[in-house]
């Protein structure tokens, strides 16, 4: 393996509390890398649980690297300042589309060449993992040699233990490909196409299995996912954050996350006091993470708990309907500023079409009791571009938000304290996995027009402001949603045009951006992520796409094991998911 320089570390980690540093001596090296900057990918608890599992392997070293500040700065370790292709294996933790534009820049700067075709075994094996590679691991497919689709605490001992067993890198990979479900190998894979240039299909070679089974751990009590590392650069200052939950039981039509992870799970009272009390240690704030923290059996409980061991209390989600008076309370007693409500769209007919499950009513009820409280500040979400939506869908927004203004005017005023409200309108992208997978997502122009009704109507509001995601943005995300092994030949290019995506496509007159993202795909189309099997029905998906154009919905998830309406709990259970 090449050797190269020891580069200085990035600046201002030493306030890091957590870190693992070991002796190199005798182990297998894995550069965990997000690809994404420090402040963004540190508190990230799938990418922490990974650092520590592969540390508390005594054979393995392993240390974080993240994306540097300029996209022309190699890329060294947080531990050692060791770079990047000086490690065995280079572990790319994945949780958003988005950071797929990093992975090929990290590897051009680290000297690594991008394609695993081209790297031989003086080179690191490089492997990727996290909820984007679930959702679809394509468009970087031509970059990884293995793909680890589900979850870390059941695939990563059995991995490792392939990989020490001393083979050679075909030999390695081929172990993987027959004997480690979860373990999916792009170069086992040809992608096919028509003569127009539509997908036709992914096709094995070498015997590869046809399906890759997305591999999860069916009791979450067994793990711990909390905090490793703590740093004030990281958006969430010192807080200790706790996973309570995996997955969501409402199936709102449009989130990945409620769907791949099926069938949800939720810790129990007993399994989450430990991690109270270890975060009480090392902070005086707790997080508690989850799709449906809200739906926790026992979150006003686990809430005094924290009470009572000093510490104050947030939550990454919480529904509008399950906003309790305990709830609240810790909200207030831990001196929460700002409050989130996600009404997604205006009308509640559109909340129907999406299969949110709350209703105007539950809305305002939720924004009078959080200012109540004393809480000064309220965020919304909404989506403009989602299936079906009208004209009048986005006249709602501004209705909505005037009738969530006038609410929060009243009850400000009891407290003495008028804050502010802070509308966050966001492109609807379609996901796979999801019942819109097959929707179209609506074109810039379409947008650009939604947006300035919801801006001319909310203009001449005080103490409220409208912001937006970048449409262009969005699109690209599109695109990194639902693309193709085409899409590793686009990065590369805007790799060379210095992340330029409009000369890109300029460039690239035979990729024909509507055919991803602006049109309506057949339910009979093959699609690039069709070889990745969560478990849910694809005619389950295509029911709810249906019921979705109707505006009808469907009830939650019931997390019986004798449900059969989706498919997951119907399937049987990968080898590695037992006991």
């Amino acid at each position: 393996m090449t050797r190269h320089r020891i580069v200085r570390p990035l600046k201002n980690h030493g306030a890091e509390t957590g870190a693992i540093r070991k002796n190199w001596k005798g182990k297998i090296s894995i550069a965990l890398v997000y690809p994404n900057r420090y402040a963004v990918g540190l508190p990230n608890l799938g990418f922490q649980t990974v650092y520590g599992l592969c540390n508390s392997m005594e054979m393995v070293v392993c240390e974080r690297m993240f994306l540097p500040d300029t996209h022309d700065t190699p890329p060294v370790s947080i531990e050692s300042s060791r770079p990047l292709a000086q490690f065995d294996i280079v572990a790319f933790s994945i949780s958003f589309e988005n950071d797929y534009l990093n992975v090929p820049v990290l590897l051009k700067t680290a000297g690594i060449p991008l394609r695993s075709s081209e790297r031989g075994d003086r080179w690191p094996m490089v492997i990727a993992g996290g909820a984007a590679c679930i959702i679809n691991p394509e468009p970087i497919a031509h970059f990884i040699d293995c793909f680890l689709i589900g979850e870390a605490e059941i695939l990563l001992p059995p991995f490792m233990s392939h990989i020490s067993s001393g083979c050679t890198r075909d030999e390695l990979l081929d172990q993987l490909a027959r004997h480690l479900p979860g373990a999916y190998i792009p170069a086992f894979y040809e992608d096919r196409y028509t003569p127009e240039g539509n997908f036709e299909g992914l096709f094995p070679l070498k015997n590869a299995p046809k399906k890759i089974p997305r591999v999860f751990a069916p009791e979450i009590d067994r793990f711990q996912t909390q905090s490793m590392v703590i740093a004030p650069q990281s958006p969430f200052g010192n807080s200790h954050l706790i996973e309570v939950s995996r997955g969501c039981p409402h199936g709102c039509r449009f989130c990945a996350a409620g769907f791949i992870y099926r069938p949800p799970r939720f810790r129990s009272l007993s399994a989450l006091e430990p991690c109270i009390h270890a975060g009480a240690d090392v902070s005086d704030r707790i997080g508690l993470v989850g799709a449906a923290v809200s739906d926790l059996p026992d979150l006003e409980r686990l809430c005094e708990q924290a009470r009572q061991a000093g510490v104050q209390i947030s939550f990454s989600s919480l529904r509008a309907d399950a906003l309790t008076p305990g709830i609240v309370a810790a909200l207030a007693a831990s001196r929460v500023k700002t409050a989130t409500i996600a009404p997604d769209a205006g009308s509640d007919r559109m909340r129907r079409v999406i299969n949110k499950g709350i209703t105007e009513s539950h809305i305002l009820e939720a924004a009078a009791a959080l200012v109540s409280a004393g809480i000064p500040n309220l965020k919304l979400y909404f989506m403009i571009g989602l299936p079906t939506e009208t004209s009048a869908d986005i006249d709602a927004i501004v209705i909505l938000c005037r009738k969530i203004k006038e609410v929060f005017l009243e009850r400000s005023r009891k407290t003495g304290h008028i804050g502010s409200i802070t509308v966050s309108v966001n492109a609807f992208i379609p996901k796979p996995f999801t019942p819109f997978q097959w929707a179209a997502m609506d074109r810039k122009d379409v947008l650009k027009r939604k947006l300035a009704t919801v801006l001319h109507g909310l203009k001449s509001e005080p103490n409220m402001r409208v912001e937006a995601n970048n449409f262009r943005e969005a699109a690209i995300s599109a695109v990194l949603s639902r693309g193709d092994r085409k899409i590793s030949e686009l990065l590369e290019k805007t790799l060379k045009s210095g992340g330029n995506w409009g000369r890109t496509f300029r460039e690239t007159p035979q990729f024909r951006l509507s055919s991803y993202i602006y049109q309506e795909k057949p339910m009979d189309a093959p699609l690039p992520w069709d070889h990745i099997v969560t478990g849910i029905s694809k005619n389950f998906l295509e029911n709810e796409y249906k019921k979705a154009l109707h505006g009808n919905t469907s009830p939650p998830c019931s997390m019986n094991s004798g449900c059969r309406l989706c498919g997951v709990c119907t399937q049987s259970p990968s080898p590695l998911t037992t006991s």
